[in-house]
C-alpha cells in the first residue's frame, strides 16, 4: 500500500472521481508549534532570547517595536525578579524622555474615545509627528481579565509606522489607568515618540489620577445620552482642560451645539485646572473629521500659554514627586501584604470582619500590630 493510499480514510472510494475532494494532508513542519527532530525523536520548542539590560535599552531607543513591547511587559510584570531590571532600564532611558506632550483623554462609555483617538492620530501623523497611545481597559473584579479591544477599533492608526498603540490592562488601579503606566510613558518618549496619547476607563472622579501624569486633560462626552449636566461630575470637569462634544454629524449636530452652550455656561463659574487657562467646550465627530484640527490647536495654545508661564514645568517637576510617593505607597503595601506576622493573621482577621465578630477598623488595627511587632 502506497504512502498515499494509507493516508486516505477508509470510507474514501476506491477510484475517487475528480469531483470527489476529501482527502488527507501531510502535516507541516512550523517552527511556532516547535518541530519534530527525527534524531532526538522528540519536539523541539524554540525561545525567544533572553534580552540583557542593554538589548532593551538599544531597543528602545531605536524604536524597535518588538522590544518596546517586551520593555513595556517588564515594567509591568508583578515579579520580584524582574523588578530590579526594569528599574535600572527606566533609570537608563530617563534622559532621553520628557520631550513630548502628554494628553490624557477621558469620558463615558460608548462616547467614542477610541474612534477619537484614532481620527486625531491619523492627523498628528500625517502633520509629521510620532504618536504612541497607551489604551487602558478595565480588568474585571472577578477574573482580572481584560478584554485588550482598543487596537482593534484604531485598525488604520495601527498600520502606521508613526504610532504605536499599546492595549494595557487597568488591574483595577484607581483612575483606571495601569499601575505602570508612567514607566511606560518614559519608555514611549525615550524611543521618540512626540505625542503620548493616554486612554483611560473614564470612573469618574478618580481620574485625578490620570491628571497626575499628563499636561493636558481632555474630557469627550456626547449629547442625546440623557441629562449630560446632571450626569457629569464636577470633579471631572474642573480637572479638564478642555471638553469635546464628539459624533457632532447628521441631525445630532445642532444638539451638539446646545450642549456646548450649555457646558461653556457651566465652566464659567469654575475653577479652572490650569491656572490662567480658560477651559472651553466644543464639538467635534470622529467619523467626518470635523473639528478634529481645531482641538489639535486649543492643544497646541495651551502648550504656548503653559510654558510661556512656567507652569509646563512646575506641573512635571510635581507630577515627579507624586510618582515618588506612588511609589513609596507601592512597595509599603507590598511589604506589609508580604509580611510573615501579617500573612499568619490575616485569613482568621479576615473571616473575624466577615462575621462581624470585630470592625473593619479593629481589623485592620490588628494587622498593623502584627506588622509592627515583625519589624520591631
Amino acid at each position: 500500500m502506497s504512502d498515499k493510499e494509507k493516508k486516505r480514510p477508509e470510507w474514501t472510494p476506491k477510484d475517487p472521481q475528480e469531483g470527489f475532494t476529501t482527502s488527507v494532508m501531510g502535516g507541516i513542519h512550523s517552527s511556532h508549534d516547535g518541530f519534530f527532530d527525527e534524531h532526538a525523536q522528540k519536539k523541539t520548542f524554540h525561545r525567544r532570547k533572553k534580552l540583557t539590560l542593554d538589548d532593551y535599552i538599544q531597543g528602545v531607543l531605536e524604536r524597535d517595536r518588538t522590544i518596546m513591547a517586551r520593555a513595556i511587559t517588564l515594567v509591568e510584570s508583578n515579579s520580584t525578579k524582574h523588578r530590579k531590571t526594569a528599574d535600572e532600564l527606566i533609570k537608563a532611558l530617563l534622559p532621553n524622555s520628557g520631550h513630548s506632550v502628554r494628553i490624557g483623554i477621558t469620558g463615558m462609555p460608548g462616547a467614542g474615545k477610541s474612534t477619537f483617538i484614532e481620527a486625531i492620530g491619523n492627523l498628528l501623523c500625517d502633520n509629521g509627528h510620532k504618536v504612541a497611545v497607551l489604551a487602558v481597559d478595565p480588568s474585571s473584579s472577578l477574573t482580572k481579565g481584560s478584554i485588550l479591544g482598543d487596537k482593534t477599533r484604531m485598525e488604520k492608526l495601527s498600520t502606521r509606522s508613526e504610532a504605536f498603540i499599546r492595549p494595557s490592562p487597568s488591574g483595577g488601579v484607581l483612575g483606571g489607568v495601569a499601575r505602570k503606566s508612567r514607566e511606560t510613558i518614559i519608555i514611549c518618549e525615550a524611543a521618540g515618540f512626540d505625542v503620548i496619547l493616554v486612554e483611560t476607563v473614564g470612573v469618574g472622579q478618580s481620574e485625578i489620577t490620570v491628571r497626575s501624569m499628563v499636561d493636558f486633560f481632555l474630557l469627550l462626552t456626547i449629547t442625546g445620552a440623557g441629562d449630560e449636566l446632571q450626569g457629569m461630575k464636577k470633579g471631572i470637569m474642573e480637572l479638564a482642560d478642555a471638553i469635546l462634544i464628539n459624533k457632532a454629524d447628521g441631525e445630532n449636530k445642532k444638539r451638539a451645539e446646545t450642549t456646548k452652550s450649555e457646558f461653556n455656561r457651566i465652566l464659567h463659574y469654575l475653577q479652572p485646572a490650569t491656572p490662567g487657562w480658560h477651559t472651553k467646550a466644543d464639538t467635534c465627530s470622529s467619523i467626518t473629521g470635523f473639528g478634529i484640527d481645531s482641538i489639535w490647536k486649543v492643544i497646541e495654545a495651551f502648550l504656548k500659554h503653559t510654558k510661556n508661564s512656567g507652569f509646563f514645568e512646575e506641573r512635571r517637576h510635581t507630577q515627579a514627586i507624586d510618582w515618588m510617593k506612588a511609589m513609596i505607597e507601592e512597595y509599603l503595601k507590598k511589604i506589609f501584604y508580604e509580611d510573615d506576622g501579617v500573612k499568619e493573621v490575616f485569613e482568621v482577621v479576615k473571616d473575624a470582619v466577615r462575621t462581624g465578630e470585630i470592625t473593619p477598623a479593629a481589623g485592620a488595627q490588628q494587622l498593623i500590630q502584627a506588622f509592627e511587632r515583625d519589624t520591631e
